[in-house]
């Protein structure tokens, strides 16, 4: 029986993840996922294809979402409020233009101290009103496209075994940057064809695969570029026919409510995989 193993959310687009043992979901997935991101000075969104030490900021969100707490090795740690009402300004996304609310002066000079370039902090604004792309629409904060990243223990375990035949070490699940990770499925990439999952309370549906970037070539112990890998060995069996690799699966939220670690996963319809 395939079950929920483990549930991270990633307060801030690029920055370390929070692994929870029971979070909300939401239409734009997991409480807190991607609601903040770094921005240049331009208003551009900073992500780890660039700026691979944001994957050293460690960063905590009070339940509520009042305050956020800001971490870094070598660095002092700074406690904020968090801003949901003050004025707007224009952020980018991977060429997507939305809105941001800045989060202030203190936020900003850590930042630009941590990452010696020039940054600020910006919160998603309540209004937000996203539409995600896919097979089935959804919404979502900061995240590169879809409300939750789903990978399967399986689909790791088929990667170490690629990387083995090259004398390759396995690499973490991190490296991937998932929201759900599932066991108990026995193939690997199942998450390709389960286009519709109840997990407890909650229900998902297939919206496309993840075309995997550099940022999972990023050590995100270290914020430091460790490639080719796992890249390279993914394009041996993973290609995406609209180029690219694909790896794990992207999904839009159908029914909000709570998840668990524990969770059983339940696949309600199943598809062809679009690889």
């Amino acid at each position: 029986m395939a079950g929920v193993v483990e549930l991270t959310y990633y307060p801030i687009k690029g920055c370390a993840g929070t692994s929870a043992d029971e979070a909300p979901l939401t239409p734009a997935g997991l409480a807190h996922d991607r609601s903040f991101l770094v921005v240049n000075e331009e208003g551009v969104g900073r992500t780890q294809r660039r700026d691979p030490g944001l994957a050293l900021v460690r960063p905590t969100v009070s339940a509520d979402g009042g305050r956020l707490t800001l971490q870094a090795p070598g660095f002092e740690t700074l406690d904020l409020r968090v801003d949901t009402a003050g004025d707007r300004r224009k952020v980018e996304v991977l060429g997507t233009v939305h809105q941001g609310i800045d989060q202030g002066e203190e936020a900003a000079d850590w930042f630009t101290e941590v990452l010696g370039a020039p940054s600020r902090l910006v919160r998603v604004p309540p209004e937000h009103d996203r539409v995600t792309d896919g097979r089935i629409p959804g919404t979502s904060a900061y995240a590169d496209s879809c409300a939750l990243h789903v990978v399967s223990r399986a689909t790791l375990g088929l990667l170490h075994r690629k990387l083995a035949e090259r004398g390759l070490p396995p690499l973490p699940m991190d490296r991937f940057r998932p929201n759900i990770v599932v066991d108990g499925w026995d193939e690997p990439h199942t998450e390709d064809r389960a286009h519709r999952i109840r997990i407890g309370d909650t229900e998902i549906g297939y919206a496309k695969l993840a075309i995997r970037c550099a940022v999972t070539m990023v050590d995100q112990g270290t914020g430091a570029k460790a490639g080719p890998e796992p890249l390279r060995t993914l394009a041996e069996y993973r290609r995406a026919t609209e180029g690219g690799v694909a790896y794990g699966t992207k999904y839009a939220v159908l029914r909000p409510g709570t998840l668990s670690v524990g969770d059983t996963v339940t696949v309600t319809s199943w598809g062809e995989s679009e690889l």
